[in-house]
Order: structure tokens, then C-alpha cells, then sequence
């Protein structure tokens, strides 16, 4: 932070932090060519003019002018962080989140991104807490194409236990979208972890945007493209980065998920709404990994406009301050919109709880029963539950007719642990009827 006690002792020319950050006398320093090559998130300049006891220096400033990058080429600053994070571990930290790892070390004529050095440092700091507290895990959030992202698994043992999965929400959104579950069906397919000992942090939507760099290795621009369009339409703004070429291209969506899958406009049924804005929840639940909800979704915040305006920040559309009073008045009210979240979707997360078959290490396998529903088997680490999770992603009422050969339990009966109905095998066929936005959790029973 431009107002951290470091960055201003470097202001007042204290000998002791002339080397914390990157600064220039000049911003002709950096020539054209090797910013053409460096990544940008943002569409602001890179070099941040600061006044200091030795006159105008330019500071690299990745994201905006106070946010001021750290040196990492000097030693001290290594050990500095170091010490910070045990210090967050001596204070009871559980999960520590390396926040745009991605940036941490910074050498011109590169990307800047993504660097080997990056990576040395992140393994460093997990050798450091493997040492001082092995229970500690590292998080490392990488908004950058979906290789470049689980790089960050490193062997699967030295680098992050956990890497957010930063291509879920796009692609869900784009299944919602498109009431077509194909494209996420096939990338799922392909979601490999290095080990058992690390996992996909599965969120949908945070403090920030929804971010669209992890998709662009797995979608098409025309269809980024048609997110984009149809998530203005529920009155999203959008972030740009500055690409390659020198031209703006889409970073991120600034959106609350609740706005992004219910249009305000729509005049359909709040108790619609909230089906389909569930559905889409479940989808992070059920994939192998960890899964986490930004609070704003377990009340189902829509886009807060003002916020936006007084603030002239895009994000801020996401940030809205929680009125407590109002919560606990809409929670007495059974027809309310945040009561019937927290009704249904504290429902099937306590549920979720129970499963062994929802374990980060069960095995999945996706299913292309259909486009209309998203189908995926989990098996339980020791083998001991199965369920087979059905998402109806559409509109439209979907039937299924799915072979037991695709199952790998032949039992004749089927239990929906979240409806309590069971379902009966017919000639080798288990013969499934889902409304627009169910939700199945099937468990053969013995």
C-alpha cells in the first residue's frame, strides 16, 4: 500500500527501503518494446509518479497507483514477507492466500508474469511453512489462462496446496447462458490434479470480478464474446486489460452472481429466481475440490449501481455494505428472497456435508446424459458411496434415460438424498424426469 509504513520511510529517503520497490528515474527507463512484452491487468499506466526526498521517482505500480509492487531481486524484502507470514500463522492462520502470485517477480524484457522465479519463491515459502506449520496451506489466486493457473499446483507437493479455479465461473456462467452443460461437460473431463495432497479452490464469484483469462484457452472469442453481451444485458460493467498489440481487451465481468443469472427486468417469480440461482451454486459443490461462496451470494446481492457511481469503481457494483437489521428481517420472511437462499442453499450445503462422496479426493467422472443437465459421478475415497449428481441448466423440463452400463453400481433403486424420492431401475434403464433448475443427488440403494 502506497500508505504502508515501508513505502512512505522509501518516500522520505530512508537508506534502509531504497531497494523495497521497483522505482525509475524516468519512464523512458522501460523502453517500448519491453512493455509491449510486460502482461497487463489493467488498463492504467504501469509507472506511478511519487514525489521523494531524492525528487520524482516512476514506481511500478501493477494494478494502481497505490498499490506499490515489492522488490523480490532484494533479499531483505524475501525475508520481510517471510516474517510475515509467520507472524500470520502465529496469529491462528489456517489458509494463507498469495493474492496475484502471478506478479510477484518482475524482470524486463519478459511478460513479467508467470516467471520461473515466481514459482522458486512460492515453493520457498511452502518449504518454509512445511517446516514451521505444516497444517498451514497456501492459496495462490492466478487470474491468467487456465495452464498458466494450475502451474501453480507446482509437483503437487511443493508449491500451493490449493489454486483457485479460476475457469468455473465463466464456464457456468456460459452453461447457464447457453442452457447447454457440453463445453463445461468436456473441460471437466480434463481437469487433472498433480496429487491427492492438493485441490481446486471451486468459487463462482468474490471481492472482485468474474475473471475471463482462464477461459481463453478454453473457450472461442466468439464465445467469450457472447458472455460478455449477454451478461451486459443483466447490467454488468466490464473491466479491460491492455493486450500485446496495445489494444483494450475484456479482464473481467463486475457483476454479483445473482444479477449475472436473473435479469431485473425479467418479471419472472423471486422463488424462479432463486431455483436458478441455486442450481448454478450446486455446480461448484459438487466438483472434486474445495468449494467457497463470497457472502454476498449466500444473500443474493444484486448489482449495486450507486456504489459504483460514488465511488467511480467497477468493482464496487459487488462490494455492497451488509445492512444487518435488513438481513434478519428478511430472513422472518419465508417469501423473501434471502430467506429462500438461505433456506435451499443452506439445505443442500448441509447435506453436501454429510457425503463421502463429496470428499476433495472421491473421484469424479462427467457424464454427457444430456445438454440440458449437468451430470457428474463422485465415488468416495474408500469406495463406500457413489452419487450421481444431475443439474438441470434449462428452462425446460429435461427426461432422462440413462444406461446402468454408464453407472458403476448396478443397484435397482436409486435414493435422491435431496428430494427423498427414489427412482427404479427399468430394463437396464434408470428413466429420470427433471424440472427447469432441479437438483438430484442419486445414491443406489443396496
Amino acid at each position: 500500500s502506497s500508505r504502508s509504513r515501508w513505502f512512505q520511510e522509501f518516500l522520505k529517503g530512508n537508506p534502509e527501503f531504497n531497494d523495497f520497490f521497483i522505482a525509475f528515474d524516468s519512464p523512458e527507463e522501460i523502453s517500448e518494446e519491453e512493455m509491449r512484452l510486460i502482461f497487463r491487468p489493467r488498463t492504467t499506466p504501469l509507472l506511478t509518479p511519487y514525489e521523494t526526498a531524492h525528487g520524482t521517482r516512476y514506481l511500478w505500480t501493477t494494478f494502481s497507483a497505490d498499490q506499490i509492487d515489492l522488490n523480490y531481486h532484494n533479499p531483505e524484502v524475501l525475508m520481510r514477507i517471510i516474517e510475515v507470514l509467520i507472524m500470520y500463522v502465529q496469529r491462528g492462520a489456517d489458509l494463507i492466500r498469495l493474492d496475484a502470485a502471478t506478479f510477484l517477480w518482475h524482470e524486463l524484457g519478459t511478460s513479467c508474469a508467470n516467471l520461473p522465479q515466481t514459482h522458486e519463491i512460492i515453493k520457498l515459502f511452502r518449504d518454509v511453512l512445511d517446516i514451521f506449520a505444516p497444517h498451514v496451506a497456501l492459496v495462490t489466486e492466478t487470474n491468467v489462462p487456465h495452464r498458466e493457473n494450475i502451474s501453480y499446483f507446482g509437483d503437487g507437493t511443493d508449491e500451493a496446496q490449493m489454486v483457485y479455479n479460476f475457469a468455473l465461473p465463466p464456464m457456468v456462467l456460459y452453461t447457464f447462458y447457453r442452457e447447454d452443460a457440453t463445453a463445461l461437460t468436456r473441460w471437466v473431463e480434463g481437469l487433472e490434479k498433480p496429487s491427492q495432497a492438493c485441490h481446486f479452490f471451486n468459487f463462482l464469484d468474490s471481492h472482485d470480478g468474474i475473471g475471463l483469462m482462464a477461459v481463453r484457452d478454453i473457450l472461442s472469442r466468439t464465445d467469450i464474446d457472447f458472455i460478455i453481451k449477454r451478461a451486459r444485458s443483466h447490467g454488468s460493467l466490464v473491466s479491460y486489460r491492455i493486450g500485446p498489440s496495445g489494444k483494450k481487451e475484456p479482464y473481467e465481468l463486475n457483476i454479483t452472481w445473482f444479477s449475472a443469472l436473473n435479469r431485473e427486468d425479467s418479471g419472472e417469480d423471486i422463488a424462479f429466481q432463486v431455483k436458478r440461482f441455486v442450481a448454478s451454486r450446486i455446480i461448484g459443490l459438487v466438483l472434486q475440490g474445495v468449494p467457497g461462496i463470497y457472502l454476498h451470494s449466500l444473500i443474493g446481492t444484486r448489482n449495486d449501481i450507486d456504489a459504483v457511481l460514488s465511488t467511480n469503481s467497477y468493482r464496487e457494483i459487488n462490494r455492497s455494505i451488509i445492512d444487518e437489521d435488513a438481513i434478519y428481517r428478511a430472513l422472518h420472511d419465508p417469501f423473501s428472497k434471502i430467506s429462500r437462499i438461505n433456506r435451499e442453499l443452506g439445505r443442500l450445503i448441509s447435506i453436501r456435508t454429510r457425503q463421502k462422496a463429496f470428499h476433495p479426493n472421491a473421484s469424479q467422472r462427467p457424464l454427457m446424459l444430456s445438454p440440458e443437465v449437468f451430470s457428474l459421478y463422485r465415488v468416495s475415497p474408500d469406495g463406500s458411496q457413489h452419487i450421481l449428481s444431475l443439474i438441470n441448466i434449462s428452462n425446460r423440463v429435461s427426461h432422462l434415460d440413462i444406461p446402468l452400463e454408464e453407472l458403476d453400481a448396478g443397484a435397482e433403486i436409486w435414493y435422491d438424498i435431496v428430494s427423498g424420492m427414489e427412482w427404479m431401475v427399468d430394463g437396464e434403464r434408470l428413466h429420470i424426469t427433471l424440472l427447469p433448475y432441479d437438483i438430484m443427488w442419486l445414491t443406489p440403494r443396496p
